[in-house]
């Protein structure tokens, strides 16, 4: 028998798909800057948005904070991690590492069909950005990304990469806000693509690399900014 709990409007649910959603919505709140940097997470305020009581949200709180998405304060509550540069630039190396292997994989074992697929979703990143859609282009990119990365053929390569990306996506949203960048990572994208279409595989690695150093600069010198 599966063990239910009564959420704050009185809805039986089970408490693993409870705290899986819990996790997903906060992180959430905190990669779009709902939440910021810095600030501390609002216990009351959260309970009432997502309906459920302080017990679950603060398991959830639990959980991201081994993401390192909130930091927990003893008797003080949580705050949301703020950014940290050399933790960012950290992890920006080894996502080109990371970025260079899929570049080389997936080059190899995509199918036509497969990087019509991508192309399709780098099609509606061209069309995101000559709207100034700043929500739809980061989560095309993400996509355009993840996709490759699945290209790869290998799930604990995706898996690895998405941990990796978790930490910088909130910091990534923030240099969305500059059309001048989200242009340059366009033609960044623009040059992957046509050389996944001839399957030049130290290209698409190369290209791929120079996009993660371009991101890291741009993502680092954001919240330099920030903090003056």
């Amino acid at each position: 028998m599966t063990l239910k709990v009564v959420d704050k409007s009185g809805h039986a649910t089970d408490p693993r798909d409870l705290h899986s959603r819990l996790i997903a919505e906060i992180r959430e709140l905190i990669v779009r800057g709902a939440l910021q940097s810095g600030e501390r997470v609002p216990e009351t305020q959260l309970c009432n948005k997502l309906n459920v009581s302080r017990t679950p949200l603060r398991e959830a709180l639990k959980a991201l904070s081994v993401e390192g998405l909130v930091t927990l304060r003893p008797n003080r509550g949580a705050v949301v991690t703020p950014l940290d540069i050399d933790d960012l630039s950290a992890v920006f190396d080894a996502k080109g590492v990371i970025e260079h292997f899929i570049g080389l994989n997936a080059t190899e074992k995509a199918t036509d069909d497969s990087i019509a697929s991508l192309q399709n979703i780098h099609d509606q990143l061209v069309a995101a950005e000559a709207v100034q859609s700043r929500a739809a282009y980061t989560e095309l990119n993400e996509s355009f990304h993840r996709r490759m990365a699945e290209l790869a053929g290998i799930p604990e390569i995706v898996a690895i990469y998405e941990r990796l990306q978790t930490k910088v996506l909130r910091a990534r949203y923030q240099i969305n806000d500059d059309p001048a960048r989200v242009r340059a990572s366009l033609e960044e994208h623009e040059g992957i693509m046509a050389a996944m279409h001839i399957r030049a595989r130290l290209d698409v690695a190369d290209r791929l690399l120079k996009h993660n150093a371009a991101t890291a600069e741009a993502v680092i010198s954001s919240v330099k900014d920030f903090r003056r």
